[in-house]
């Protein structure tokens, strides 16, 4: 029973048997090819038996194994490395077969490979997850034939392996090595000059060319007899927490990801750069109700409890209260904090309705509104109008880009910080607007 779930006869054998057919056909026509179809058939009948029996005289003939991370991560690609190790003493013709996880939707997998005789293969692929949670493997299957291919026999491994998929920690670790000054210009995010001394006195030192003179130390420059400064250190310990509205403007696709998840993705970079400037990060969720609460600490395991807060933020993208946003950070929050909100307002008219809540956090509090640019509006902005119905969908596209600009004038005329940004530049400008903030002394 095993041997006939595991036996498939390839095209290739169909192929032969129906010209096989039409040379019979043509037998009865002409007499003499008759008795040269019988000796094909005979041979086509032997060669399948041989590739059978060379197929499935080993019980061992081939091995595989996947190799998963210990978890995704949500909108970067992820390697899945195969190791496959042949058995036989001849060369193989495999084709791997993998059981995507459903989230995938990707139908047609398959890898054709020739593996060497007694040899070992290891292959990769990547896949992109678009959304966190558990992610279910199903078996890996690899459909094994010989030079002849009229036979293939399946071999089946790994069945049922299962793999979370968190906020993008890839991105993470790209950044987390360049939260010190001047390293992290590399990638795009600029150097911020710092002004005024709204800073922990550190030590003093001596002068080095290009040090501030207003830092000049002049007495101990008339004591030392040459020129010393004092050295300034950024405040530390400023609480900075991320709020997520996960209500319904945050539905809205980019890339695959919701920018709900964009925004998820942020919050777990931007946590890590606060915790490596010394300040204490933290975040909430919030929609109908304020959930998913992390306060803002400065411990070791800090790190750790947000990306497992932010793994488990869920939604049904209800309509965000802002009211009850503002009633819980009065509650909860007591000393003055940057609250970076991320969140998405597509007309004036949205803002004014919640203008009454952000003014009255910004009176406490240092708040960073954060919202998104329609990407596919500045594209259809770009291109080239050539109907007049393009025309008026373009008046559109630039009446509803403007209105975003007008949102940031407006939060601006009542002293709330904002980043009007693409899905794709969110971590780096948010990084950037945080950098700003401290260099300034705003907080």
């Amino acid at each position: 029973m095993k041997l006939l779930k595991a036996l498939y006869i390839q095209n290739r054998f169909f192929y032969l048997a129906m010209a096989l057919m039409g040379l019979f056909a043509l037998g009865f026509v002409f007499p003499s090819w008759f008795n040269i179809t019988k000796l094909i058939l005979l041979v086509l009948a032997t060669v399948t038996v041989l590739d059978m029996l060379i197929l499935f005289s080993t019980k061992k003939g081939l091995t595989a194994e996947r190799h998963l991370p210990e978890k995704f991560s949500n909108g970067d690609p992820n390697h899945v490395s195969l190791t496959i190790e042949n058995f036989y003493t001849f060369p193989i013709y495999t084709r791997i077969i993998d059981e995507i996880p459903e989230q995938f939707q990707i139908r047609h997998f398959k890898i054709d490979r020739k593996i060497a005789p007694t040899s070992l293969l290891e292959l990769q692929y990547e896949l992109r997850p678009t959304a966190r949670g558990e992610y279910h493997f199903g078996k890996l299957n690899i459909y094994v034939s010989s030079i002849f291919g009229l036979i293939t026999r399946r071999f089946s491994f790994n069945d049922h392996m299962t793999i979370p998929t968190y906020p993008s920690f890839m991105q993470l670790h790209k950044f987390d090595l360049l939260a010190i000054n001047n390293h992290l210009h590399q990638y795009g995010i600029k150097k911020i000059r710092k002004i005024g001394h709204t800073m922990e006195f550190e030590q003093i030192r001596e002068y080095v060319l290009g040090d501030d003179l207003r830092t000049i130390n002049w007495k101990s420059t008339a004591k030392k007899n040459e020129l010393m400064v004092n050295q300034f250190q950024d405040e530390k310990s400023q609480p900075v927490y991320s709020v997520i509205d996960k209500g319904r403007v945050m539905k809205m696709p980019f890339n695959g990801l919701t920018l709900l998840d964009h925004a998820i993705n942020s919050t777990l970079v931007i946590s890590n750069v606060v915790l490596k400037k010394h300040d204490k990060a933290g975040l909430f969720a919030f929609s109908k109700k304020v959930e998913n609460r992390i306060v803002a600490e400065r411990r070791l395991s800090q790190m750790h409890l947000i990306l497992e807060c932010l793994y488990n933020i869920k939604t049904d993208f209800f309509e965000s209260d802002f009211g009850r946003l503002y009633a819980d950070i009065k509650r909860n929050i007591t000393h003055r904090s940057l609250i970076l909100l991320y969140t998405n307002f597509e007309t004036l008219d949205g803002l004014h309705r919640q203008m009454a809540y952000l003014k009255g956090i910004a009176k406490s509090h240092l708040l960073v509104v954060i919202f998104f640019k329609n990407t596919e509006l500045s594209a259809l902005i770009s291109k080239k109008a050539e109907t007049v119905q393009q025309v008026y969908d373009k008046v559109i596209a630039e009446k509803f880009s403007f209105e975003k600009r007008l949102i940031v004038n407006e939060l601006k005329k009542y002293g709330i910080q904002s980043i009007l940004t693409t899905p794709q530049d969110l971590t780096i400008d948010t990084i950037n607007k945080y950098l700003e903030i401290k260099a300034r002394g705003l907080l």
